[in-house]
C-alpha cells in the first residue's frame, strides 16, 4: 500500500513549490505564508500541517503517488494527433504573435496569453480568469504579485507580462469553490498540474475550471529576487511600488532582459540583467528547491501553453514572439479561426522546433534531473518520468548541474544573513563570485573560463 503524505512531509523534503492547492482544500485552517527565504509555504493549524491523507497525497503536484503528467494528459487529451517525449500530447504547435490590438506590445513576449484569456471571455466560454496581477500597494500587503479572478477584458489585460515571483492559488481556488461559474486558470506547469489533479478528485472543480492556460517555465524565484534588484539598483525596498521583470523595448533583442522598478515618488530605475550579480537565469539564483525535481517544461497538462521563441530570428525581435502548443479541440478551433481572420500571426511548427526554443530547460529537466536523481537525499523520494542516470552526462555537464544546485541552495541562507545584518554587499559579492565560477564553467567566460578551457585542452 502506498504511503500517505502530509504537507509537512513534502515541505521538509524540499519538494513544496508553494502552489497553495493543499491550503485551499483545508481552508480556513490553512493558509500560505512567505517563509524566511521569501518562498510561499503552507501554514496554519499544526494538526492540518501534520495530517496525512489520501486527498493530499493524490493532489500535491510533487507527490510521488499522484498521477504524473503523462497519465494526466492521457486522460485529458486522449485524441490528440501527436504524443511527443518533450511536449507530451498535443494537437498543433505554432510560432508567432497576437496581431490584434496592442496585445503583443503589452506582453513580455508575443501577447498570446492575454489574447487567449480575453478571447475565451469574449466568446462567453468562461466567466472569469484566474491569473497573476500586480498588487496595488505591495508595501501594505507584503507581496508584489498575487492571483486574482478577472471578469472583464480590461482586468484580464492587467495580467500581461512575466512575473518571476512566488504566488499561490489558495484564495482563487477558494473563490472558485464559493462562486459558481466557468473559469480559466493561467499558471506555470506545476500549478496547472495541481489544478488538474484537483479536478480529477473533485467534481466541483472539474465542472467549474473549464480551461487551463500553461506557461513554459525555467524555475520559480523567491520574493528575495526583487529585493536583490533593489540592493543592486541602490533603492530602498520599502519604496518600490511596481516591479517589471522584463521591460520591453522593440529596438532591443527580446532576450536582453531589463529589470525596471517604479518607486512611490514616481522615480523609475532600471538595469539590464547581465549587469546584475544574479542576473544569469541558468545559474539558478533564488530557485525553489522543488524545481530541481520538475520534469515538465512546457505545461504538458494545459489546454494550451505558451513560451518564448528563444531561437533566431525570433529572439532578436524586440517586439516578442511566442511558441504555442495546443491540446484542447475547443481552443484549437478558437486559434485556427483567429488565424484565418488575420487576428493572430501564427505559423505551424513541429515538436522539434518548440523543443529547440527551450533547449536549456530540457537539458536541466531531462539529463540534469536524471543525474540529480542519483544523489542521496532524505525524506520523500520524487517519482519522475526519467530514470536515474549518472553515466550519460559528461564530466563538465555534471559539474554544471552540481554548481547550479549549490548556487540555488546557498543563495537563500547567504541572502538571509545579509538581510539580517543589513550588509547587502555580503550577498552581492558572494553572488558575483558564484556567477563568475558558473559562467567560467558553463560558457568558458573570464579568467576562470580560460583556465577551465586550458585545463580541458591539456587533458585531451
Amino acid at each position: 500500500m502506498s504511503k500517505l503524505l502530509s504537507p509537512r512531509d513534502i515541505v521538509h523534503s524540499h519538494l513544496c513549490i508553494g502552489c497553495g492547492s493543499c491550503a485551499a482544500q483545508a481552508a480556513p485552517e490553512a493558509r500560505m505564508e512567505l517563509d524566511a527565504y521569501g518562498e510561499l509555504k503552507p501554514a496554519g493549524k499544526t494538526s492540518w500541517f501534520h495530517h496525512r491523507s489520501e486527498k493530499f497525497t493524490a493532489t500535491c503536484p510533487f507527490s510521488p503517488q499522484a498521477l504524473n503528467e503523462d497519465e494526466l494528459a492521457a486522460r485529458l487529451y486522449p485524441d490528440t494527433s501527436y504524443r511527443d517525449a518533450a511536449l507530451g500530447h498535443f494537437q498543433t504547435a505554432y510560432v508567432g504573435y497576437a496581431a490584434e490590438d496592442d496585445f503583443r506590445l503589452q506582453g513580455s513576449s508575443g501577447g498570446m496569453v492575454s489574447w487567449v484569456a480575453r478571447e475565451l471571455l469574449k466568446k462567453g466560454l468562461i466567466d472569469g480568469v484566474a491569473h497573476v496581477v500586480a498588487v496595488k500597494d505591495p508595501q501594505e500587503g507584503g507581496r508584489f504579485f498575487q492571483y486574482r479572478i478577472s471578469r472583464t477584458e480590461e482586468e484580464v489585460r492587467e495580467g500581461a507580462k512575466s512575473r518571476y515571483y512566488p504566488v499561490d492559488l489558495c484564495e482563487v481556488l477558494s473563490l472558485i469553490r464559493e462562486v459558481p461559474g466557468r473559469y480559466a486558470v493561467v499558471g506555470i506547469p506545476c500549478f496547472i498540474k495541481a489544478v488538474q489533479l484537483l479536478r480529477q478528485q473533485d467534481p466541483l472543480f472539474r465542472e467549474r475550471i473549464c480551461f487551463t492556460l500553461g506557461l513554459f517555465c525555467g524555475h520559480m524565484k523567491s520574493a528575495r529576487f526583487v529585493e536583490s534588484f533593489a540592493w543592486q539598483m541602490k533603492v530602498p525596498v520599502s519604496e518600490i511600488r511596481q516591479v517589471e521583470f522584463r521591460h520591453k523595448d522593440p529596438d532591443r533583442p527580446a532576450n536582453w532582459y531589463n529589470a525596471r522598478l517604479t518607486l512611490r515618488n514616481g522615480q523609475v530605475v532600471n538595469k539590464d540583467w547581465w549587469h546584475l550579480s544574479d542576473g544569469d537565469w541558468g545559474a539558478g539564483f533564488f530557485m525553489n528547491a522543488a524545481c530541481n525535481f520538475c520534469d515538465d517544461v512546457v505545461a504538458e497538462t494545459a489546454d494550451i501553453s505558451f513560451g518564448d521563441a528563444w531561437v533566431e530570428p525570433y529572439s532578436s525581435d524586440g517586439k516578442g514572439t511566442n511558441v504555442v502548443v495546443v491540446r484542447s479541440p475547443v481552443v484549437e478551433k478558437l486559434v485556427a479561426d483567429a488565424i484565418e481572420e488575420k487576428r493572430l500571426q501564427l505559423d505551424q511548427v513541429d515538436a522539434r522546433f518548440v523543443e529547440q526554443t527551450q533547449a536549456a530547460g530540457f537539458r536541466q529537466r531531462r539529463e540534469g534531473l536524471a543525474y540529480r536523481l542519483t544523489w542521496w537525499r532524505k525524506g520523500v523520494q520524487p517519482r519522475k518520468r526519467v530514470a536515474p542516470d549518472q553515466h550519460t552526462p559528461i564530466t563538465r555537464r555534471k559539474l554544471i548541474y552540481r554548481m547550479r544546485y549549490q548556487i540555488s541552495a546557498w543563495c537563500h541562507p547567504v541572502f538571509r544573513l545579509a538581510r539580517r545584518i543589513k550588509a547587502p554587499r555580503l550577498y552581492i559579492r558572494w553572488a558575483h563570485l558564484s556567477l563568475a565560477l558558473y559562467q567560467g564553467l558553463a560558457y568558458h567566460r573570464g579568467r576562470i573560463g580560460a583556465f577551465i578551457k586550458r585545463l580541458g585542452a591539456e587533458r585531451e
